[in-house]
């Protein structure tokens, strides 16, 4: 039987959200035991909530929307890379990994997957692990065409918006808010859905990884 695990963050309005954007509300609109005749949930949110995908029209005016995004590029083998304990991914750091040539999709496993299992995990964490500028630049030049990582930016809390405008600039696809916790590092079949809203820079998504067949 396939395994699969399961790396996105369950939406709640306990989840962490990035500073300054709507939180997490979710608003029952009927209810059964209020005597209405089903359940229905009104949700307020950001786009970039939780577990999603930043289309290149987050930061690129003339950038694709994530609903015109190709099914070819977020779905596909996927290498999970654990950094271990480093506190920013550098181009040197990613250098000095000699990783393949050909990856395509890579998924930065860091501390930061610890973070929503910790006792505060309903609390924003500024101090989380991303990628440098020069960084962004390195998985252009390696012909990368999607990142993932497992806090709610790729990018430092600190930094400008450099970092995500290279990657978006090279039409590669984010994922942002990954839980990587218990994946160990290696191949696996990525399966990200986005959910389908029409000409918006970014959506929800729910991502699984399927261990790849050894033959």
């Amino acid at each position: 039987m396939k395994k699969y695990y399961d790396i996105s963050v369950p939406i709640s309005p306990q989840l962490p959200v990035w500073p300054d954007t709507q939180p997490i509300e979710f608003q029952r609109t009927l209810d059964l035991d209020q005597g209405d005749i089903a359940n229905d949930t009104t949700i307020y949110m950001s786009v970039h909530t939780g577990t999603h995908v930043d289309a290149s029209l987050h930061f690129i005016s003339s950038g694709r929307s994530v609903d015109e995004l190709p099914l070819e590029t977020l779905i596909g083998i996927a290498t999970v890379i654990d950094v271990g304990e480093i506190e920013v991914i550098t181009a040197d750091f990613l250098e000095s990994l000699k990783l393949p040539n050909n990856l395509k999709r890579i998924l930065f496993k860091t501390k930061n997957s610890r973070l929503w299992n910790s006792i505060n995990s309903s609390t924003f964490e500024a101090n989380f692990v991303a990628l440098s500028f020069d960084a962004a630049e390195w998985l252009v030049n390696q012909g990368v065409i999607l990142v993932g990582i497992d806090y709610l930016s790729i990018q430092r809390f600190y930094d400008g918006p450099e970092t995500h405008i290279v990657l978006l600039q090279s039409d590669i696809v984010i994922i942002e808010g990954l839980n990587l916790t218990d994946v160990p590092a290696g191949n696996y079949e990525l399966i990200c859905l986005p959910i389908k809203l029409k000409g918006l820079e970014g959506a929800p998504s729910r991502a699984i990884l399927c261990p790849l067949s050894i033959t």
